[in-house]
């Protein structure tokens, strides 16, 4: 899954309460006899048997994953897999993990930051949840439509709560820390020659090292964009070897071949800026990479038990 793109899931739960009913059979009364009067010993009365039967203790839920003491059950966890499968197009889809693990995954980041929203002094009352259910209502197109949604994509009402409640205080903590990504960053702008083969990009190399001048040789290779890459800051691109390359030079200088996935390249620093301001792209990509780095760093210190295959 690209780290641009990450699939937003809408989590049920689907946890089951089952009520033991007390029994209504009566006990005997048990009538202790009367002490005589020149008796000093204590007479125990041994309690006659009851019809009463004992209570059968609880069945416990089976469990998918428990995330900090906080299970997931089974149920749940197969119910929001199915409607995953069925949100996948039948053709043209090649997932590059399998539904169980994208749901599993959603279904632990987002208990993660649901928690920490409440630790952090979130709380979602009752005024709240009715106005997101209003939000949806309207989306929707009414109440009816919303019904309709949770009958076709298999929700109960209990379902659809306990997934909002979690859902709205993801999302709370998710803004908190996409928040605190500033507007300016410390940024480059990078022209490169890009080549396909490490013996032509040797040649091109030779080149720049005799005299020859970058942009003209940039301009020959990418007639377009005359190998602009723009400003970028640090974790925009996805490639570290590129980063590190083109953060490592100065101003006018250019880098040795750099081998990626995708060719051979040469950068060449034009300017760089500690304060430059972000572009909006650029700013949403360093928002998802914080959310990433915060979910490692949570999965880290966190207890999480997966009990599903």
């Amino acid at each position: 899954m690209s780290i641009r793109h990450k699939i937003i899931i809408l989590v049920a739960a689907g946890l089951l309460l089952f009520l033991v009913s007390a029994c209504n059979k009566s006990s005997p009364t048990i009538t202790p006899t009367p002490p005589q009067a020149q008796v000093t010993e204590t007479k125990v009365i041994a309690p006659t048997s009851s019809d009463t039967p004992i209570p059968a203790t609880p069945t416990p839920i089976p469990m998918a994953v428990i995330i900090n003491g906080e299970g997931i059950p089974l149920a749940e966890f197969e119910a929001e897999v199915e409607r995953f499968k069925a949100s996948i197009p039948i053709t043209g889809t090649n997932l590059a993990s399998d539904p169980s693990t994208i749901v599993l995954n959603e279904l632990i980041d987002q208990t993660l930051m649901a928690q920490s929203a409440a630790q952090n002094g979130f709380t979602m009352d009752d005024t709240l949840l009715q106005s997101k259910i209003e939000t949806l209502e309207a989306d929707l197109g009414g109440t009816q439509a919303l019904d309709d949604w949770k009958s076709t994509h298999g929700y109960t009402d209990d379902d659809f709560i306990k997934a909002l409640r979690r859902s709205v205080g993801a999302a709370w903590m998710r803004d908190q820390i996409i928040a605190n990504v500033p507007e300016t960053a410390d940024e480059v702008h990078v022209l490169q020659i890009l080549l396909t083969t490490s013996t032509v990009a040797s040649e091109v190399y030779s080149l720049l090292q005799a005299g020859e001048d970058f942009l003209e040789l940039a301009s020959k290779y990418d007639p377009s964009t005359k190998g602009d890459l723009g400003w970028f800051p640090r974790g925009y691109l996805g490639e570290p070897a590129i980063e590190e390359a083109a953060f490592a030079l100065q101003p006018g200088g250019y880098s040795s071949v750099i081998e990626t996935e995708i060719g051979f390249h040469i950068l060449y620093l034009v300017e760089r800026d500690s304060n430059h301001l972000l572009q909006p792209e650029a700013r949403r990509v360093l928002q998802r990479k914080a959310v990433q780095d915060w979910l490692i760093e949570q999965r880290d210190q966190s207890e999480i038990q997966i009990l599903v295959p």
